[in-house]
């Protein structure tokens, strides 16, 4: 292909990019720096958020009401950014359509960083009142559309040049970002906490790590564009493997398999947040344990499922992704079970509170290993890129968005074998998911 050929959805600048890139060809163990780096980048944006939902907002910007229902007001802020994911989506294909993706991703980090960084310069409710707080929630909100404007194509690329019979290798690659940004997250925090005092803490200790989360995007931001202007990247596109296509017509032509597509990951997504965020908050409101020891512990947690991720793609080339998916929910299942029989979770026993969280994380790992595109293959080739993005939007905010408030909700007035049925439902709604996909794909 000659410097000159026009790139589809490519703007000028970013043709100018990939004009000084084409005789880079990026392989697959480069495109997995990329997409880690990315990744981790996100989810240290994600966590940061989460853990102060938990240690800082109830005290700073909801003084007004008990401890309890001030983290439950947090929780409700910290669902927005799930539901302003799909819209986020939306409105970043079209940016995506007619101004390339570079711009695009550009747009999406900087809104990322640049709302993640204003919350740290928020004033307390003391000072300006109810105002904060609308401001906290637009903040959110906007990491909420840049989440779902962040969706690159470059998790579908390390799948597409990934070895034959590596797939499960090279799709596991992506969601190492996930623990990756959790230790550092869960680390900074673990680190202010034990070395300033509550009042310094509550003043200004909280607001370094939403600082450090705007240098980090910037960081992933360039990884990821050095990849996106490649060539490689290019000829994928013009083979209309990562095409972005309009959200309407998407839908219209595949919404049964991007709506199952979402229930697949939801074990996943339920135990997501009921071993990192939602743990903290009971450690918070009704233990004596140091949160900030108990976040080390959650960082070893994030350690182990680093390695269960590593793991699972190495089993899934043995016995397929979507099997590993549902041996995964079935353990679980198993697990729920046994949080509902004798809820060891995050009770009164820090030796429960431990093994919680270390299984957790474990289990966490196998699964959302391989959760990645279990059932894109359902998707036309011509679809893949935006239909990949909505059924991953959709399955955050059905299965993620709202697990620490129902959780905490439940948990407070019910007992914690309540969590554990919420987990249960996560595991019965991706092994239905599963058999669903199964019998529909088998009658085509």
């Amino acid at each position: 292909m000659s410097a000159n050929t026009a790139v589809p959805s490519s703007s000028e600048a970013e043709r100018h990019a990939h004009e000084t890139s084409s005789d880079h060809t990026v392989a697959p163990g480069e495109i997995a720096i990329g997409v880690v780096i990315g990744r981790a980048a996100e989810y240290f944006d994600f966590f940061v958020y989460g853990i102060a939902s938990v240690l800082i907002f109830p005290k700073v910007f909801f003084p007004f009401v008990t401890p309890l229902a001030g983290t439950l007001y947090s929780f409700a802020l910290f669902a927005l950014a799930f539901v302003a994911r799909p819209i986020g989506s939306a409105i970043f294909t079209e940016i995506d359509r007619r101004h390339g993706r570079g711009v695009k991703l550009t747009i999406a980090l900087f809104l990322l960083g640049g709302s993640t960084a204003a919350i740290a310069f928020l004033p307390n409710y003391a000072t300006l009142g109810a105002t904060t707080i609308w401001l906290l929630a637009a903040f959110r909100f906007g990491q909420g559309l840049a989440l779902g404007g962040a969706w690159d194509g470059l998790a579908s690329l390390l799948a597409l040049n990934a070895p034959e019979g590596k797939r499960g290798w090279y799709a596991m690659m992506p969601q190492l970002g996930a623990p990756i940004g959790f230790m550092l997250a869960s680390a900074l925090f673990a680190f202010f906490l034990a070395n300033l005092s509550e009042a310094d803490f509550l003043d200004f200790g909280w607001r370094y790590p939403f600082f450090v989360a705007f240098t980090i995007n910037v960081v992933a931001l360039f990884a990821r564009l050095r990849l996106v202007a490649t060539e490689e990247f290019v000829r994928l596109i013009e083979m209309r493997e990562l095409e972005p296509t309009p959200v309407f017509e998407t839908v219209r032509v595949h919404g049964r398999d991007i709506l199952v597509g979402a229930f697949v990951p939801l074990a996943s997504f339920a135990l997501f947040h009921l071993v990192t965020v939602f743990p903290i908050s009971w450690i918070n409101l009704f233990t004596q344990r140091s949160v900030g020891e108990f976040l080390m512990v959650q960082f070893a947690g994030a350690m182990v499922g680093a390695g269960a991720i590593v793991i699972s793609g190495i089993v899934a080339d043995q016995i397929g992704r979507r099997t590993l998916v549902a041996v995964s929910a079935g353990l679980i299942l198993l697990f729920a079970l046994g949080s509902i029989v004798a809820p060891l979770l995050v009770g009164d026993s820090e030796v429960g509170q431990t093994i919680y969280v270390l299984v957790g994380f474990g289990l966490l790992g196998l699964s959302y290993g391989q959760t990645s595109g279990s059932v894109t293959s359902n998707l036309g080739t011509r679809y893949r890129y935006t239909g990949a993005a909505l059924t991953s939007d959709l399955a955050w905010l059905i299965g993620a968005g709202f697990a620490p408030l129902v959780a905490l909700s439940l948990s407070s007035e019910f007992g914690l074998a309540w969590v554990g049925v919420y987990l249960l439902s996560g595991a019965v709604a991706t092994l239905a998911a599963l058999g669903y996909n199964r019998r529909t794909s088998a009658a085509a």
